[in-house]
């Protein structure tokens, strides 16, 4: 019989939905002997899927900074006919360290935000569904919780965040009831947050579509992890990881997110830097790079009706020339 913890893993194994995973498939175009880096391990559903194809000849690295993600790993790598190895931290330091290990692969794949492991473990608090502490750290050894952002930084740098990575319309309101609530007692619990939230904003906005504490929940997340940063960072590592006619292939859940990769397989693509009023490039710039997604691919009505955490996904894949 299998431990608790080791039952808790299955379960949240065949709990987990991996979004957009037969398009990933697809657009990577896998062989027996690929080398793949699978970015965001979670509960290693992409991987899964990739590691299936893979042979005694490739090789699967998955890397995640959520100490959770090493059991699904675990559980994996027994499955694999390939070699398989686990990177424990933030992705784009994976990266960094496997650049400077001289390693070179054929595909690259990040699956970003936060994965249903820790929407779905309470404690966690990253879930404004349930009561937890105010926490939303991805890797425990982060110093700063989300109750640290809201029981120190003034309004303005509340409303920042939350208007800049929750495009949250009433940021300033709710930052300013944040700050007013604080000064009685300070922030603990995400039930906390969620009714501070629902009394600062109007009232038909309390029973819009949506949970109204949804925006500041994932502005706190972002800002916690530093995810725009890690993101910002880990692109050029990844590229620079693959060899030539590798694959890079991101699935994003936030515009900015997207706008970031966007930008960046643009450059690879179209690397002139001549000013637009020249009628030829002059710069003699070559593409590094080819879009294989003209149009970012998101999930169809099928997958939406599966799984409706997919509903803001966008994956976008390129290839290095």
């Amino acid at each position: 019989m299998p431990s608790a913890a080791a039952s808790f893993v299955m379960e949240m194994a065949m709990a987990h939905v991996p979004v957009l995973t037969k398009p990933l498939i697809r657009l990577l175009d896998v062989e027996e002997d690929s080398r793949v880096v699978d970015c965001t391990f979670g509960a290693g559903g992409h991987a899964e899927a990739v590691g299936a194809l893979l042979g005694a000849e490739g090789l699967l690295i998955g890397c995640d900074r959520d100490p959770v993600a090493e059991g699904y790993y675990e559980s994996l790598a027994g499955r694999l006919n390939c070699a398989a190895r686990f990177m424990r931290g933030d992705f784009a330091d994976s990266l960094e360290d496997l650049v400077d290990e001289g390693e070179h692969v054929t595909h690259v794949y990040m699956d970003l935000g936060v994965s249903s492991m820790q929407i779905d473990t309470p404690e966690r608090g990253f879930s404004y569904s349930y009561d937890a502490p105010l926490d939303m750290r991805m890797d425990p050894a982060l110093r700063v919780t989300a109750a640290d952002i809201l029981n120190t930084w003034p309004d303005t740098g509340l409303a920042d965040i939350f208007s800049r990575y929750g495009e949250e319309r009433y940021s300033r309101r709710i930052a300013r009831a944040i700050v007013a609530r604080r000064d009685k007692k300070p922030f603990t619990n995400t039930s906390e947050l969620v009714e501070t939230i629902k009394g600062a904003i109007p009232t038909p906005a309390r029973f819009a579509a949506g949970n109204p504490a949804k925006r500041v929940f994932q502005a706190l997340r972002i800002e916690v992890n530093g995810e725009l940063e890690s993101l910002a960072r880990a692109l050029p590592l990844a590229f620079e990881l693959l060899q030539s006619g590798g694959v890079l292939a991101v699935i994003s859940f936030h515009s900015l997110e997207d706008r970031m990769v966007k930008d960046f397989f643009t450059g690879k693509a179209k690397p002139c830097v001549c000013p637009p009023d020249f009628p030829v490039c002059a710069c003699g710039a070559k593409a590094t790079g080819a879009i294989m997604t003209p149009k970012a691919v998101v999930p169809g009505p099928d997958e939406l009706e599966m799984n409706p955490r997919a509903a803001s996904a966008k994956m976008r894949a390129l290839r290095k020339l």
